[in-house]
């Protein structure tokens, strides 16, 4: 069994994929507001709300159970509508010795396509793969677009 893998999802959304990609690029402070019972907050702990390099630490709620992690906005690509996010510390390296997330957004009719890309090292093999945070984020995503489409 290998350490190393990557694990993806696909989610059609009715909003903007413009908006939506909006929301991760440079608002991620609103998504507490948005699904407070998913999302308990987001500080800023070094840069801004859309730069990379910065540091952001999420504190969530996953499996009825608090969690919080910090990562860095790797990379962003205004074209391409793509955010990699890194972490660097926080309950998912108590499993995975690396763990990358990519968001990407496209357009797609009225509205668009998000897609969710995980890649990962385990610290051991008995490890699970990723897919509690896979549908954690489709589920967020959902809110979001839900709560986009009402605005």
């Amino acid at each position: 069994m290998a350490l190393v893998g990557k694990a993806e999802v696909e989610i059609d959304i009715e909003s903007s994929a413009d908006k939506f990609y909006d929301i991760f690029r440079s608002r991620a402070h609103h998504i507490p507001n948005v699904c407070p019972e998913k999302i308990q907050g987001i500080d800023v702990h070094e840069g801004d709300w859309e730069t990379p390099g910065s540091v952001k630490q999420w504190n969530y709620v996953l499996d009825e159970s608090a969690e919080s992690v910090k990562e860095t906005v790797e990379a962003i690509d205004e074209e391409n509508k793509t955010v990699t996010f890194n972490v660097l510390e926080g309950d998912i390296t108590k499993h995975y010795k690396s763990f990358k997330s990519i968001l990407q957004v496209s357009a797609k009719g009225n509205g668009g396509l998000v897609k969710w890309t995980v890649e990962y090292e385990k610290l051991k093999e008995d490890v699970p793969a990723p897919d509690k945070y896979l549908d954690f984020a489709v589920t967020v995503s959902k809110d979001i677009d839900a709560h986009l489409l009402k605005a």
